[in-house]
C-alpha cells in the first residue's frame, strides 16, 4: 500500500510538471482560435519564451523575472502574427509555420551568439528557477511532498483556466471576441472594433505560449535547449480542439496527456517497456484523440478566415 501511494504521488508530481506548459500554450490557442485567427506558431512563441526565460532567468538570478520576460518574448511573435494576419490578410496557417521557423532559428542563433557558440544555455542554479512551495515541510518522497511540494505556477495554470473560461462566457470581452471569431461582419456593424479584438487575442496568445515555454526551462529542464519543447505546442493545439475550443476543456484535455506523461515519467526506470515505446505514449494519446474527437469540435465559423474592413 505505502508503494502505491508513493507512486501515485510521484504520478501527480509529473503530472503537475507535464500539464503547465500545455495548458498555458493551450489557453493561448484558445484566445487566438476563438477570434478568428489560426495561430499554428503557439510552438515557435513556446521556443522563444523557452530562450528567454533561461537567459533572464541565468543573468538576474530570478525566476519570476524570467518567467516574466518569456511571456512578453512570446507576445511580441504574437505581434507579429497578428500584423501579418489580421492587418495584410496573410495565409494564418503560413505565417504561423513562419514563426515556427523563425522563432527557434533566432533563439538558436541568439544562444550561440551570447555563449561562446553553444546552442545550449548553462545549467541555472536552483536559486534561479521558479521556487517550490513548502519546500522543507514534508519529508522528501512522501505522498504530500510529491504532491504539494511543487512549483505554484503548476496550480496557478489550473486557476488561470477557470479564470478565462470566466471571461470567455461572463464578460463583455468574452462576448464580442466570440462574435468576432463567427461574425466579424456582423460585429462591425454593430461597433466592434475586429481588428482590436483580435490584435489583443493574438497577442496574448503569445504571452500565454511563452509563458508555457518559461515553464519548461525554468521548472522542467533548467536550461535552454534546441529540442526543448519537442513537439510541445502542437499537443497544446490537439488540446484544444479535444477541448473543443474551451479553457476548461483544454484544461481536461492538457490534464490527459499531462497524465500520459506522467504514465511516461513512472515507466521510464522500467526495463520491461522499451523507452523508446514509453517515449511514444503521449503523441499517440494525441493521435487517438483528434481522430475519436476531432469530429465533435465546432471550428468557430469565421476561424482562418482574413477579415478585411468595409470601406
Amino acid at each position: 500500500m505505502d508503494v502505491l501511494i508513493k507512486d501515485l504521488g510521484l504520478l501527480i508530481n509529473a503530472m503537475l510538471i507535464a500539464t503547465p506548459p500545455l495548458l498555458f500554450a493551450a489557453l493561448g490557442s484558445c484566445f487566438s482560435e476563438r477570434s478568428g485567427v489560426i495561430n499554428i506558431g503557439i510552438e515557435g512563441m513556446m521556443t522563444i519564451g523557452a530562450f528567454t526565460g533561461a537567459v533572464v532567468a541565468y543573468f538576474t538570478g530570478n525566476g519570476w523575472v524570467g518567467f516574466l520576460c518569456g511571456g512578453l518574448a512570446g507576445a511580441v511573435f504574437g505581434v507579429i502574427h497578428a500584423v501579418a494576419c489580421v492587418s495584410f490578410g496573410a495565409d494564418q496557417t503560413i505565417a504561423g509555420t513562419a514563426i515556427n521557423f523563425l522563432a527557434p532559428g533566432l533563439a538558436v542563433f541568439l544562444c550561440k551568439a551570447m555563449f561562446d557558440n553553444s546552442s545550449d544555455s548553462p545549467a541555472l542554479d536552483t536559486a534561479a528557477k521558479l521556487p517550490k512551495m513548502f519546500n522543507g515541510v514534508f519529508k522528501s518522497g512522501s505522498f504530500l511532498y510529491n504532491v504539494l511540494c511543487t512549483y505554484p505556477v503548476a496550480y496557478l495554470c489550473f486557476a488561470l483556466a477557470i479564470l478565462i473560461g470566466f471571461v470567455f462566457y461572463k464578460t463583455k470581452f468574452g462576448m464580442r471576441l466570440r462574435a468576432v471569431g463567427e461574425h466579424p461582419q456582423a460585429c462591425e456593424t454593430l461597433g466592434i472594433n475586429v481588428f482590436r479584438t483580435r490584435y489583443i487575442c493574438v497577442i496574448l496568445s503569445g504571452f500565454l505560449a511563452g509563458l508555457g515555454g518559461a515553464f519548461v526551462t525554468l521548472a522542467t529542464v533548467s536550461q535552454f535547449r534546441p529540442s526543448v519543447i519537442v513537439g510541445q505546442g502542437f499537443i497544446a493545439i490537439a488540446a484544444v480542439i479535444f477541448g473543443k475550443f474551451d479553457p476548461v476543456g483544454s484544461m481536461k484535455a492538457c490534464l490527459l496527456f499531462g497524465f500520459c506523461n506522467g504514465v511516461k515519467a513512472l515507466l521510464g526506470g522500467s526495463n520491461v517497456v522499451s523507452p523508446n515505446l514509453i517515449s511514444m505514449i503521449p503523441y499517440v494519446v494525441t493521435i487517438l484523440a483528434l481522430v475519436l474527437f476531432v469530429g465533435q469540435s465546432r471550428v468557430p465559423a469565421a476561424n482562418g478566415k482574413p477579415y478585411m474592413k468595409s470601406k
